[in-house]
């Protein structure tokens, strides 16, 4: 017998009893729908990350020095010394100074606004753009000037727009705006990306009694060699201080590989439970493959009569199981694809991010397969036992 001729005569039997057969894949079309949701899920998961990391600079690391009382320091210009002593690893630098000052336009106060001093490579570090005016320059920072850059959000909601030239409060000091950002975040809102003032970091450092900066961002040369850039920082921290308590240096590439290696860890796991339904389904296959074999034991033994082989019977019953669960895998991916989208706009709407539930072409086929491969194998024992049954014990069956 064919093989085509063995899967039409599958079909014919399946479409023969449809609520069964529908019942009997249950199993297989919840697995295959729960592990796409599952692995889309984590991939939106691992693309929101991604795309969170990136709008604070993958290719950056970010140096805290407490030095916990020790009599030795490290200067800017020792820090910036070391980033040119590195050109292969080490492309910029900018000496950070946070600032919790209250911030004020006339009478408004501004209470989620974050205000840092920053150097005049800070924007081309981080990737960001004007829309109007112009960015910190070097004199800025050593004539220590009242001067800032604002972001999007703040100049569209309190200056209408047009905020260069206009003054702005933080703490006690009246700085001048010099230029405005262009929108970073998808929405602008308040405590956002787009809800920030930059300043010389001289003049944070004035205005906020700061003796020894002790914060840095530095850009990595190239993205592929953060882990190698880290250690020549703190390689040259340790031959300063000798001890690596007294500071602390954090690479936002490495964050984001440990962040994906715990997504997928958890989606992993989660993907192996929900997997445990198409091995109850593949049970319910082969179990409803049994009784097949029972109801149809007289059309066994009139082939067998008739001359056919055992491979032949066992090849018939193996395709009708692995027709039936790749049917069921059909049904889950088609299934798993419209929950995927169902999810993507609840979690959107509930949560306000731009989280995408999104199944990979590696998980359908690998869904498909795994569906498949199931019939074939918890179809095997069923079709065993039809291929072995006595022609004479079949024909005289009632």
């Amino acid at each position: 017998m064919r093989l085509w001729e063995s899967f039409e005569l599958a079909v014919r039997n399946i479409l023969g009893s449809k609520m069964r057969t529908f019942l009997t894949m249950l199993g297989i079309v919840i697995g295959v729908t729960a592990v796409m949701v599952i692995v889309g899920l984590g991939n939106g998961m691992q693309g929101y990350v991604e795309d969170s990391f990136s709008s604070m600079g993958t290719n950056s690391l970010t140096v805290n020095i407490t030095g916990r009382g020790s009599s030795r320091s490290v200067s800017v210009d020792d820090m910036y010394q070391l980033v040119a002593d590195h050109p292969d690893l080490l492309s910029q630098i900018s000496p950070t100074v946070s600032m919790s000052g209250t911030v004020k336009v006339g009478t408004d106060t501004l209470d989620s606004t974050s205000v840092t001093g920053v150097s005049e490579d800070y924007l081309s570090m981080k990737d960001y753009s004007l829309s109007t005016g112009r960015g910190i320059d070097y004199v800025d920072i050593s004539a220590r000037k009242n001067v800032c850059v604002v972001g999007h959000y703040i100049s569209d909601t309190y200056y209408g727009g047009s905020a260069v030239g206009q003054s702005i409060k933080v703490g006690a000091s009246k700085l001048t705006i010099v230029g405005v950002l262009n929108q970073i975040a998808d929405t602008e809102e308040e405590g956002g990306s787009d809800d920030a003032i930059l300043l010389p970091y001289s003049t944070a450092a004035r205005l906020t009694n700061t003796g020894t900066i002790n914060s840095y961002t530095i850009t990595v040369a190239d993205e592929n060699l953060a882990t190698e850039g880290k250690t020549a920082v703190e390689d040259y921290l340790y031959s300063v201080f000798e001890d690596e308590d007294v500071y602390h240096v954090n690479s936002m590439a490495e964050m984001l590989d440990t962040m994906d290696s715990m997504i997928n860890v958890m989606i992993t796991v989660l993907a192996v439970i929900a997997a445990i339904s198409l091995v109850v389904g593949g049970i319910g296959i082969m179990n409803i493959m049994l009784v097949s074999v029972t109801e149809r034991t007289r059309e066994i033994g009139i082939r067998k009569a008739l001359g056919a082989k055992e491979r032949y019977i066992m090849q018939q019953f193996v395709i009708e199981a692995a027709t039936t669960s790749a049917l069921g895998g059909i049904v889950g991916i088609l299934l798993g694809y419209a929950l995927s989208s169902v999810a993507t706009v609840i979690i959107t709407s509930i949560l306000s991010t731009s989280l995408t539930v999104r199944p990979s072409l590696g998980s359908v086929i690998l869904a498909f397969g795994i569906s498949t491969a199931i019939g074939v194998v918890f179809g095997y024992l069923p079709a065993k036992k039809a291929a072995r049954l006595n022609p004479i014990d079949a024909l005289r069956y009632e």
